[in-house]
């Protein structure tokens, strides 16, 4: 396992890190239970889970998968993004999972865990009866990467507050981990001690404090969000027009 985070999209930690993401969700499913995948880069509005258990609202499906926006030959024929999809365990997921796991050199020849689980995802579809589904980008309910940089009017209802159907904001198609910062904070959705970023548990508490129940409430997490100005041209909560562009020819958010 890597021990720092990717630099930059297809890297050698990030293709290391998309074969964990297969191990981890794999032994879930082989235990029996129901799961919820979702990477670090994702924030709840609501609880998700309430969507997939009503079934009225979600359907009868094996997966759900976020709509990854890049409706891309590459991604064909389901654009579903592996960073954030719900699991019901039966027959047909574990043996997907399974598959997937034994396919793991796809990953690493193509430096992306999304690409091999669509082509995957296809055979078990059109072979084993699996059955997926895709939340549509066109909807509200999971806005990610694509709405963030394609949909203004519907990101400026969200950072107001606005937006009541969303039920999570995944900061996908970013470069890498400090423009995710950034955004996130230039969002208002950033509520960790700038103290804590980048430190482990032991260079952030006291000697005895990691025997508390919850060590890094307290030193790491803040009532309010941290609020940053970096580029004019991405959503803000804020205002940031005195800021620089980070896209070219990028026009102001606001």
């Amino acid at each position: 396992m890597p021990k720092t985070e990717a630099r930059a999209y297809g890297d050698r930690a990030f293709t290391m890190m998309m074969y964990a993401k297969v191990v981890c969700v794999q032994l879930v499913n082989f235990l029996g239970y129901n799961l919820l995948f979702q990477d670090v880069d994702i924030i709840w509005y609501q609880n998700p889970l309430t969507y997939f258990y009503d079934t009225d609202k979600s359907g009868d499906f094996d997966i759900y998968f976020q709509d990854d926006g890049a409706h891309s030959v590459r991604y064909a024929p389901y654009s579903a993004n592996s960073g954030f999809y719900y699991v019901r365990h039966n027959d047909r997921t574990q043996y997907l999972f399974t598959t997937l796991l034994y396919n793991g050199d796809m990953i690493k020849a193509w430096d992306s865990h999304q690409q091999a689980l669509v082509a995957i995802l296809t055979d078990h579809a059109s072979y084993y009866g699996l059955k997926v589904k895709v939340l549509g980008r066109d909807d509200n309910e999971f806005p990610g990467g694509f709405h963030y940089h394609r949909r203004r009017a519907y990101m400026k209802r969200l950072v107001k507050g606005e937006e009541d159907d969303a039920y999570i904001f995944h900061m996908s198609w970013t470069h890498n981990k400090d423009n995710k910062l950034k955004f996130f904070k230039q969002m208002g959705e950033w509520y960790l001690n700038e103290k804590c970023v980048g430190k482990t548990l032991g260079e952030i508490v006291e000697d005895g404090a990691e025997a508390t129940e919850l060590p890094l409430v307290e030193p790491c997490c803040l009532m309010e969000p941290e609020i940053t100005c970096y580029y004019s041209d991405k959503p803000s909560k804020t205002t940031c027009n005195g800021s620089p562009t980070i896209d070219k020819g990028g026009k102001p958010f606001w």
